[in-house]
């Protein structure tokens, strides 16, 4: 992936809340594009290996989260975290961590963090097939800028982390804005 590309057009499936429904579990499935998520906005996409992992969950989703404000200010719309997970997962996580301003976005098949050329096997700690950690920016669907974690390959001993932290992505802004 680098700086110029459009992201790859796929239909991602959803739950959503809906009170109609009703009951213990009110949601019901939902298809969205990327249109509907990139389409006329200037976002930043952040993609990690697992909902619920340690570095995901204590630094990265956090960090984004409390910066939203900030991140506003430098000109984002929306804040989306990407990750090889079902939505019914990504739904627990967001709920667990207390999201008001990060939304996760459920790619359970991988498909579009393969045509991203972010999907990586994690065999190695009993993940499967799941997506490098990167950080965008992203206008319009559009990549204006790219942060990728080094030493992307399958089975890979460490889980780098630090190009795409939210004070990586920040520093960028900043500089350009």
């Amino acid at each position: 992936m680098q700086v110029g590309v459009t992201l790859p057009q796929i239909t991602f499936h959803t739950r959503v809340r809906d009170e109609s429904i009703g009951g213990d579990n009110p949601f019901k499935w939902e298809d969205k594009t990327t249109d509907d998520y990139f389409k006329g906005k200037r976002v930043i996409l952040f993609s990690l290996p697992g909902a619920f992992t340690p570095t995901c969950s204590t630094y990265q989703l956090p960090g984004y989260e409390k910066a939203a404000a900030e991140f506003r200010d430098l000109g984002i719309d929306e804040i989306y975290c990407l990750s090889v997970n079902d939505s019914f997962v990504m739904n627990k996580w967001a709920q667990s961590q207390n999201l008001e301003n990060v939304k996760v976005i459920p790619d359970g098949a991988g498909e579009f963090t393969r045509l991203m050329g972010m999907l990586v096997d994690k065999s190695n700690i009993g993940f499967g097939m799941r997506s490098w950690r990167y950080a965008a920016i992203v206008k319009d669907g559009v990549v204006e800028a790219w942060f990728q974690e080094p030493g992307r390959e399958d089975n890979h001993g460490d889980d780098p982390y630090g190009e795409s932290s939210p004070e990586t992505v920040m520093a960028w802004l900043k500089a350009n804005a």
